[in-house]
């Protein structure tokens, strides 16, 4: 039985002196196929221990209708890591922040519009509790004191940032304990005082997060936990990147330098990230500090291990710190794992097209409302969703607004491209009108909930309504679109479209491997979209960047015949992708 405890200001592990070597690697980010592969890489660097977060919507995407199977097989990658050799430490949610969607919270609580999250709130816990009944008790088993790698637990994430409802925290904390953990429970939260007085519960243990200054954050814990080991449970050695941003690197030396007095300071420390991985599909989150801002599909965070699983010089730089501080020398450190192979499959033509507007009642059913309401009111989570109606004319010189749209909007009018509304640029369109009247059609793109801070509670598709200048339009159908399955596309030949007609439409081609390898797509003749692989969705491009190529890994491919398909929603010059060895992230 291996217990973490705390004694004389350190940890204690099986009654010995413990310091954590920890780096997070996010199950749900990488392909179940890698899993042992990152965490080989994770322990070949000096590594004695693994964290990753559990994200709750990946777990019940309906309610009270759970996965755990696949890339959601949270039991297989404990498993992973214990076969590994390492500690597994383990941070549960309900929230989770992670620059993933909702911060992890499924989107379909936002159906209940009363419901206050993340606080004593008794339509919120009971969801929880039916959540924690299905999830903690498949990892009760794979506690240490069960014999298991899980050595700690998590208590919510930076609860401090957000609230200051210690009820709802010690709700959480008894709640583990009732379903049968009994390793050690902690909270984290920034080194600030409103931050560590909110988000922190008596006679459990707290840790900081944070990039740098660590003999600062450690003076400020040191004021509110005397006796408690240092812990920085998240070491920001990189950061994510938001569309229309410049990509986020950290030089390797500085990285190094902080975690080295880290160390010297006698502190535990988890690397956020060690390896970032991918958003695949449309589980990016959001940020909103005071306008709204997506991440974008790569979260390879500047990592000590690549997006593709690659070492690199920060990995090179972090391991040498660890041997060092250690008395090694990094030949005595377990071996890595050969690098995967990459492969550059060349440029590959997409012959078949669908027009979107014109197919929509092959992807969905119809829904007749009398406002536009948001996706979460409809059952619908993830992807896009289509706002149709008639207006009246003639009207002329007169102003369309989409009050309220999230995220981003396509306006069609008799299906001519009028123009596109972003949240973050929410103008009005000029709209006329002819005599007979006009059918209007709004395309709008749920680009990913915001996950961090006060506005949580981040309705997509129209959220409030439409208007003409001052009127509001009524009377509307909607085309719910997840895009959960493309199978029913009714694809043709590719028509020539002699000038750009701004119309989202599907792309669909055909390529051939014999050897499988990682590779990089590359659409450097499009605009914005996303990208289906074999019907697995690998997340969003944008030609605006910083990403510019989207990492597929190789499990994903088939010896043999591929398909893929592209939901683009602007235009194409060439319906040509191309699968190179390099990945470029701006």
């Amino acid at each position: 039985m291996a217990n973490l405890q705390v004694g004389n200001k350190q940890f204690l592990l099986d009654g010995e002196p413990f310091q954590m070597l920890s780096g997070a690697i996010h199950y749900f980010r990488v392909v179940p196929e890698y899993w042992e592969d990152r965490l080989l890489k994770l322990k070949a660097c000096g590594f004695n221990t693994v964290e990753t977060y559990i994200p709750w919507n990946l777990h019940e995407p309906q309610e009270n209708a759970f996965k755990f199977d696949g890339i959601a097989n949270i039991v297989r990658f404990v498993e992973q890591a214990g076969e590994a050799g390492l500690h597994v430490i383990v941070r549960p949610s309900p929230y989770i922040c992670a620059e993933w969607d909702f911060g992890g919270l499924p989107a379909w609580l936002l159906k209940y519009s009363d419901i206050r999250l993340r606080c004593m709130d008794r339509a919120y816990l009971e969801k929880v509790d039916r959540y924690y009944d299905a999830l903690i008790p498949r990892l009760v088993p794979l506690l240490s004191t069960n014999g298991g790698p899980i050595i700690a637990m998590q208590i919510e994430n930076e609860y401090g940032s957000y609230g200051n409802d210690i009820a709802y925290l010690t709700y959480l904390r008894d709640g583990l304990i009732k379903r049968g953990v009994d390793v050690m429970l902690f909270t984290s939260d920034g080194p600030g005082d409103g931050m560590l007085q909110g988000g922190t519960i008596p006679d459990t243990l707290a840790t900081v997060n944070f990039g740098s200054k660590p003999e600062e954050a450690f003076d400020k814990f040191r004021e509110y936990r005397v006796d408690e080991p240092l812990v920085c449970m998240e070491y920001w050695n990189g950061w994510f990147d938001h569309w229309l941003k410049p990509h986020h690197t950290r030089e390797a030396g500085d990285v190094a330098d902080v975690f080295d007095r880290m160390l010297r300071a006698g502190a535990s420390v988890n690397f956020y990230m060690f390896h970032g991985g991918t958003n695949f599909g449309f589980y990016n989150g959001a940020n909103h500090d005071g306008k709204y801002g997506a991440t974008i599909t790569s979260y390879d965070y500047d990592s000590p291990l690549s997006e593709c699983g690659d070492v690199t010089e920060k990995y090179i730089a972090v391991r040498g710190v660890i041997a060092g501080y250690l008395g090694k020398d990094v030949k005595d450190f377990p071996e890595l794992p050969a690098p995967i192979k990459k492969k550059n499959y060349g440029r590959i033509t997409l012959t078949e097209q669908a027009d979107l507007l014109d197919h929509l009642s092959y992807l969905t059913e119809t829904v007749k409302s009398t406002c536009p309401e948001p996706m979460e009111k409809l059952g619908q989570s993830y992807g896009f969703i289509v706002y149709s109606t008639h207006v009246s004319g003639p009207r002329s010189g007169e102003n369309l607004h989409l009050q309220e749209v999230h995220d981003r909007a396509q306006v069609f009018l008799d299906g001519v491209y009028q123009g596109t509304v972003e949240r973050w640029d929410s103008r009005p369109l000029p709209i006329d009108i002819p005599a007979q009247g006009a059918k209007l059609d709004i395309v709008v793109e749920n680009m990913g909930r915001v996950n961090y801070g006060p506005k949580l509670k981040d309705y997509k598709g129209i959220t409030e309504g439409v208007r003409m200048n001052n009127q509001f339009l009524f009377d509307w159908t909607i085309y719910p679109l997840p895009l959960e399955d493309l199978t029913a596309i009714p694809f043709g030949g590719f028509a020539e479209v002699s000038e750009r007609n701004d119309r989202p439409a599907f792309y669909r081609g055909e390529f051939t491997v014999e050897e499988a390898g990682d590779t990089f797509i590359r659409l450097d003749s499009w605009s914005k979209g996303v990208v289906w692989i074999n019907g697995f969705n690998l997340g969003r491009y944008w030609e605006k960047g910083p990403q510019q190529t989207l990492y597929l890994p190789a499990p994903l491919l088939r010896i043999g015949r591929n398909e893929i398909i592209v939901f683009e929603l602007h235009h194409t010059e060439k319906p040509v992708i191309e699968l190179t060895d390099t990945p470029d992230l701006g």
